[in-house]
C-alpha cells in the first residue's frame, strides 16, 4: 500500500499560520492591484466627462464609444477584485497542503464570499481546507497502482467538498453573524468616532514598521474591504508610506545630521516608502527608538486627516501608482505629505540631539593631547 504525502518542513503552528497569511496576501496582492489600477484608469477617465459613477449599468450605451469603454475597464477592475477571497483562501491551503489545497482553498474562499463571512471567512476557508486536505494525506492509503490518483483526485475532491460542509454548516453562519455585528458598528461610526478609528489604525501601522502591531491593524482594514467599509483601510494605506517617506525626505534635507549610514538609508527609505513598503524606516527607528513615537504621531494624524475630509481608498494599495484612483485624492496626497512631514521635521530634531549627545561623548572621552619634551 502506498501512501501520499505533502512536503514541507514541519514548523511551529504560529509560524505555519503566519506564513500561510503571508502566501495567500503576496498571491492575492497582484489581482488586487489589477483591479484597482483598471478601475482607477476607468473613474478617472469618466471624471473627465462630468461622471462620477462610471460603474453603473446605464453607461453600457451610453452616445459616447469612450465612455462604454470606460465602462468595461470598470468592469474588467471589478472582476478581477472579486476574486481577492478566493485566491486569499486557495494560497493559505496550498502553504499548508501544497498543490492539492488549492482547488477546495478556492472553492471554500468562494463560498466564504457567497456567505457573507467576508475577508474573515475566507481565510478561515483557507485554513481549513489546508488542513482538511493534509489530514486527508495522512490518512488516506491507496494501492500503490492507485497511488497517483491521490493528488489529482480524492485530495480535491474530498478535501473541496469536507471544506464547503465544514463552511456551510459549521462555521459560516456565526463568522458571517460575526461580520455583520463589525460591519454595523462601523458603519454608525460618524464625525469624531471615525476619525479616532483612523488615529488608532494609522498608529498602529506605524508602531512596528511591518510587525505584528502593524499586520494586525492592516489585515483587520483589508478584511473589513470585502465588507464594503473603505475608513479603516483608507487609514492604513495612508499610515504604511507616511514614516519611510518622511525619514528619506529628512535625509535629503538636512543629511549631515544623520550618521552616514542613515543617509545612504535615506535613500531608498524614501523610494520604498512610494512603492507602499514601511520597512525602509526601520535602520532609523533601530538607530533612534525615539523615531518610534515620531511615526506613530506622524502616521497617525495622516490616517485622521485623509478619513475626517473625506478621503476614500477602496483597494488595499498604498504605493503611488494608486494614489489618483483614491476617491478625494487630492486630500488623500496632502494627508500623505501632512503626516510625511511631521517624521520628517521630528527626526531632524531627535537625529540632531542624538549627535550633539554624541559629539559630547566623543570630546569627553577624547584623549588628553601629547606634548613633545624638550630636551
Amino acid at each position: 500500500m502506498a501512501k501520499f504525502q505533502s512536503g514541507g518542513a514541519k514548523s511551529s503552528t504560529g509560524t505555519e499560520v503566519k506564513n500561510a497569511i503571508m502566501t495567500g496576501v503576496s498571491y492575492m496582492l497582484p489581482f488586487v492591484i489589477a483591479g484597482a489600477v483598471i478601475m482607477g484608469i476607468a473613474r478617472i477617465g469618466a471624471s473627465m466627462y462630468g461622471i462620477d459613477n462610471i460603474w453603473d449599468a446605464s453607461h453600457e450605451q451610453a452616445a459616447s464609444l469612450v465612455v462604454q469603454m470606460l465602462h468595461k475597464f470598470d468592469g474588467f477592475g471589478g472582476l478581477a477584485l472579486s476574486l481577492m477571497l478566493p485566491i486569499v483562501a486557495g494560497y493559505i491551503s496550498f502553504a499548508i497542503a501544497n498543490k492539492p489545497g488549492i482547488a477546495p482553498g478556492m472553492v471554500g474562499g468562494l463560498l466564504a464570499s457567497n456567505l457573507g463571512t467576508g475577508f474573515l471567512g475566507a481565510l478561515a476557508a483557507g485554513f481549513v481546507a489546508g488542513y482538511v486536505v493534509r489530514l486527508l494525506t495522512a490518512k488516506v492509503k491507496l494501492p500503490r497502482s492507485l497511488a497517483s490518483a491521490g493528488p489529482i483526485f480524492i485530495l480535491p475532491v474530498g478535501g473541496t467538498l469536507l471544506t464547503c460542509i465544514i463552511m456551510a454548516f459549521v462555521i459560516g453562519t456565526p463568522l458571517a453573524a460575526l461580520n455583520r455585528g463589525m460591519e454595523a458598528w462601523l458603519l454608525a461610526m460618524s464625525g469624531t468616532n471615525k476619525i479616532i478609528l483612523a488615529a488608532v489604525v494609522g498608529g498602529m501601522v506605524g508602531f512596528d514598521l511591518g510587525g505584528p502591531v502593524n499586520k494586525a491593524a492592516v489585515t483587520t482594514a483589508m478584511a473589513l474591504l470585502a465588507s464594503g467599509i473603505y475608513d479603516p483601510n483608507t487609514a492604513a494605506q495612508v499610515a504604511i508610506i507616511i514614516p519611510p517617506i518622511g525619514l528619506g525626505v529628512a535625509t535629503l534635507i538636512w543629511k549631515n545630521r544623520f550618521p552616514e549610514s542613515l543617509q545612504e538609508a535615506g535613500k531608498a527609505s524614501t523610494l520604498m516608502g512610494l512603492i507602499g513598503v514601511s520597512e525602509g524606516a526601520i535602520p532609523f527607528a533601530l538607530a533612534n527608538p525615539k523615531i518610534i513615537v515620531i511615526n506613530v504621531i506622524g502616521t497617525a494624524t495622516g490616517a485622521a486627516m485623509a478619513v475626517g475630509l473625506g478621503a476614500v481608498n477602496h483597494a488595499p494599495i498604498s504605493g503611488f501608482y494608486g494614489w489618483l484612483a483614491v476617491d478625494g485624492w487630492p486630500i488623500y496626497i496632502l494627508s500623505i505629505a501632512v503626516g510625511s512631514a511631521i517624521v520628517a521635521v521630528g527626526s531632524l530634531l531627535v537625529f540632531r540631539q542624538s549627535n550633539i549627545t554624541s559629539a559630547k561623548e566623543e570630546k569627553a572621552v577624547a584623549p588628553a593631547p601629547k606634548f613633545k619634551v624638550s630636551r
